[in-house]
């Protein structure tokens, strides 16, 4: 069963890029430099940050659902990051080796099934959701930190 796992658009936040310290803070971010690998996962191009980047913590509304599930968590944003991820059938480096919650949710937005998967098995997880007909879309977080990894659509 094909999948596409997309990353978030950098439309929000490119505004941002290139202010100070200082009016990031009135905007609730935080600039960081990278200064080991992993741990700086760009949720935009949906790869690590390379040591010496810099990379934005900011608040990212992963569901927008006017509904008990409507949720925002931090997430790192790449300083820079025009391209969004965007690909079928693959899952990205960023998403193996960590663990992983999977939220499955149907067309009104409402979770309908939820597992906690290792990254490097996370298709068997995506399979089983999307063998139930009623699951429209799955969103992928890590589970330690609960931050929003990338969306994943049939």
């Amino acid at each position: 069963m094909s999948f596409r796992i997309t990353g978030i658009s950098p439309s929000a936040y490119q505004p941002l890029y290139g202010l100070s310290d200082e009016e990031l803070a009135v905007r609730g971010a935080i600039r960081y430099v990278v200064d080991h690998k992993p741990g700086y996962p760009d949720r935009v191009e949906m790869r690590e940050g390379e040591v010496g980047e810099t990379v934005l913590l900011v608040n990212h509304f992963s569901q927008l659902a006017d509904n008990p599930y409507r949720a925002s968590h931090a997430i790192f944003v790449r300083e820079g990051a025009v391209a969004a991820y965007d690909a079928v059938d693959e899952v990205p480096e960023v998403m193996r080796g960590r663990l992983l919650s999977l939220r499955a949710f149907d067309q009104y937005d409402m979770m309908v099934d939820a597992d906690v998967t290792d990254g490097n098995h996370i298709e068997t997880t995506i399979e089983r959701f999307f063998s139930n007909p009623a699951v429209r879309y799955i969103h992928v977080h890590n589970a330690k930190r609960g931050c929003y990894s990338g969306r994943v659509d049939r």
